[in-house]
């Protein structure tokens, strides 16, 4: 059996783009919408690589002219900015060369969902649960800088106000707002990431849910609705139960808890089936404690630490209000490259 080149299965790809612009343009595909949509949708998943891979030959014949340059020139100068304009593709075609293979990566079937983000409070008591909300504004900050929708499923507002990378836990170091004596304190919060499973991902059978509903309560304890209109699901063959009371409707607390149920459900089932992964990110999150941090907030040097990365900033202001772009192009970068590496390892 012939295994093919890279560029040849490049090759391939490219003929299957032009033959998906063709059908596209068919008054067969025009008519049929199902067919249609699932044409522009494997159209649209090979544009950027077949866009990059015509990119890559077009470098490739400029260097070449630009060789054939350094060659024939007579005149000094002339052969001095052909030979900058050959240092300048090769360097080009080195870097689309490495950007083609990590598009040629398989793509992660969990990457196109939505996700459940769970905040908790680690170590550290109010201060840990003040920093769980200022986590909290951080990504919803983030999310509308990318037009993504926030919706909260639940929350437990602390006394004082309180992504696929993200998983893990977060230590803050500063000095609280009910600190005396100025003294910097360390404390800590957990990150947990989990892909939204559709009802044909998690099939979820009504004799296996016990449905017990309860008046909604707020801070304290204290009762905030007089009717019975929270909703707590126990998932009985194993154990899970999760509780929804932020909506006054029932019927929604309901739908939003069978959402959390159904992720949960689709992340224990991934769990089962990528039993190595599933054991790296629980060491991941751990238990909240200070020492297992994947990142670290110091706002006395206004610095955050990716320590998976290395990568240190001093913009903490700026990342606390959103601006996660260079903290989350690093761990993308760090990891695809991992991936990269693993494939070529394999092949």
């Amino acid at each position: 059996m012939a295994v093919l080149t890279l560029s040849e299965k490049l090759d391939q790809l490219g003929a299957r783009y032009d033959e998906l612009t063709q059908q596209l343009s068919t008054p067969d595909a025009v008519s049929d919408s199902a067919r249609f949509q699932r044409l522009a949708k494997q159209h649209a998943e090979l544009e950027e690589i077949v866009a990059k891979h015509r990119e890559y030959k077009q470098i490739e014949k400029d260097l070449a002219g630009a060789r054939q340059m350094v060659l024939e020139a007579e005149d000094a100068e002339m052969k001095q900015l052909a030979h900058e304009e050959e240092k300048h593709l090769a360097a080009r075609k080195e870097a689309v060369e490495r950007e083609l293979k990590l598009l040629l990566l398989p793509k992660d079937p969990i990457d196109e969902k939505n996700v459940l983000l769970e905040i908790r409070a680690g170590t550290g008591g109010d201060e840990a649960a003040l920093f769980a909300g200022e986590l909290f504004r951080m990504y919803s900050r983030y999310a509308e800088t990318q037009g993504w929708k926030v919706e909260v499923l639940e929350s437990s507002p602390s006394s004082l106000g309180g992504l696929k990378y993200e998983s893990g836990v977060h230590r803050v170091q500063r000095v609280p707002e009910t600190e005396q004596q100025g003294r910097i304190h360390t404390s800590a919060a957990t990150v947990a990431v989990l892909p939204e499973a559709d009802e044909i991902d998690i099939k979820i059978e009504p004799k296996d849910l016990r449905i017990d509903t309860f008046c909604s309560s707020g801070p304290g304890g204290q009762s905030v609705n007089t009717t019975y209109s929270a909703v707590r699901i126990t998932h009985i063959p194993t154990g899970l139960v999760v509780s929804q009371q932020d909506e006054k409707s029932q019927i929604k607390n309901k739908s939003k808890a069978m959402r959390v149920l159904r992720a949960r459900l689709y992340e224990m089932e991934q769990e089962k089936q990528h039993a190595a992964i599933a054991a790296e990110r629980r060491g991941q999150i751990k238990t909240g404690d200070r020492s297992e941090k994947i990142r670290t907030y110091n706002f006395p040097q206004n610095r955050v630490t990716d320590h998976r990365i290395g990568l240190t900033l001093h913009q903490l202001t700026e990342v606390m209000d959103g601006k996660l772009g260079p903290l989350v192009e690093g761990l993308v970068t760090h990891y695809e490259a991992g991936r990269l590496k693993r494939e070529l390892a394999e092949a």
